[in-house]
């Protein structure tokens, strides 16, 4: 999957996304030894040639330096180039302005590679190296944890949103990597906050963009999509829901949350009568919802809350 693949929603969108989620997240999860991130800067480099060049990340660390991040499945000391063609086309950005503390190079290299040079030296000039193997972190363990705190319905913490995010680049080989980001973006459908299941979404589509092929991509996005809308329907409302939800007692916040809560009960062949009791709602409540839901039996997929909402709202 290529650049083109990524901009069906836009870099910007999902730049923002991870902007408002990586501040103050640690890169330590990846076994990388720097500062949080203060802020996440645009990757989108000045052309000093006919071509644009984009790296991987580019974050602005608590100690004001700034990361260069790229990731690698393969050693090649050609690699380096594209290296100093970063540095160089970021430190275009500082011509008028003051300069950053310092530079750190950072290369993540997936799970094929667990060795590589830290320097790159052609005499005149010198490139080191700050390297995380991600070889080092055990994939089914991440996978047993995370599993493990969604079915108990707990919150992820920062260091497993950031670890379900870089997860398919911790398994070896091209197609086992693919079939991970689809392991991986059902994991993060199980998030039931809306703003961290759009970091890891939109986190899995950036940082996994060289292994995802378009069909997956697309899929990615579609996901991502209904939980924005689904956001943007928790967050603002509209007026009829905002009068449904008072006339009912509950907000739209609240309402959300009871739906998604009540999708799960419906996954385990719950009845009505049953959820209504266990969520100590009104049973006539439920059943609206459990109506609405029926749409989409017998998964009840959760990205699909947002057109319950909706359905319930013009109800």
């Amino acid at each position: 999957m290529g650049e083109k693949e990524i901009t069906y929603q836009s870099k910007d969108v999902l730049s923002k996304i991870l902007a408002e989620n990586f501040k103050e997240k640690s890169l330590s999860v990846y076994g990388i030894d720097v500062p949080k991130i203060k802020d996440v800067l645009p990757t989108n480099l000045p052309a000093v040639q006919a071509n644009e060049m984009r790296l991987d990340n580019l974050f602005l660390l608590m100690d004001d330096s700034v990361a260069l991040i790229d990731y690698e499945s393969d050693v090649k000391w050609t690699n380096n180039l594209k290296y100093l063609n970063y540095i160089a086309r970021v430190l275009e950005r500082y011509k008028k302005r003051e300069m950053p503390k310092s530079f750190r190079m950072i290369v993540i290299y997936t799970a094929d590679v667990e060795r590589a040079p830290d320097e790159f030296s052609v005499g005149c000039l010198t490139l080191k190296l700050e390297h995380a193997f991600l070889s080092k972190i055990d994939s089914t363990e991440v996978v047993r944890q995370i599993t493990a705190r969604l079915e108990r319905g707990e919150a992820l913490s920062d260091e497993e949103l950031m670890k379900l995010i870089i997860l398919p680049l911790t398994y070896k080989g091209k197609e086992r990597k693919e079939q991970a980001v689809k392991e991986a973006v059902e994991l993060a459908k199980r998030i039931e906050d809306g703003g961290e299941k759009s970091f890891v979404l939109s986190g899995i589509l950036v940082f996994a963009d060289k292994i995802i092929n378009a069909k997956t991509a697309e899929y990615i996005k579609e996901v991502l999509k209904m939980t924005q809308v689904a956001q943007l329907l928790m967050e603002e409302g509209r007026k009829e829901g905002r009068e449904e939800g008072r006339k009912s007692g509950i907000s739209d916040g609240e309402q959300y949350k009871l739906i998604s809560q009540v999708l799960k009960k419906l996954k385990k062949n719950y009845k009505v009568p049953e959820i209504a009791d266990m969520l100590e709602e009104d049973e006539g409540v439920i059943q609206r919802i459990y109506d609405a839901a029926q749409k989409y039996a017998p998964d009840y997929d959760e990205t699909k809350c947002a057109e319950l909402l909706e359905q319930m709202e013009l109800a």
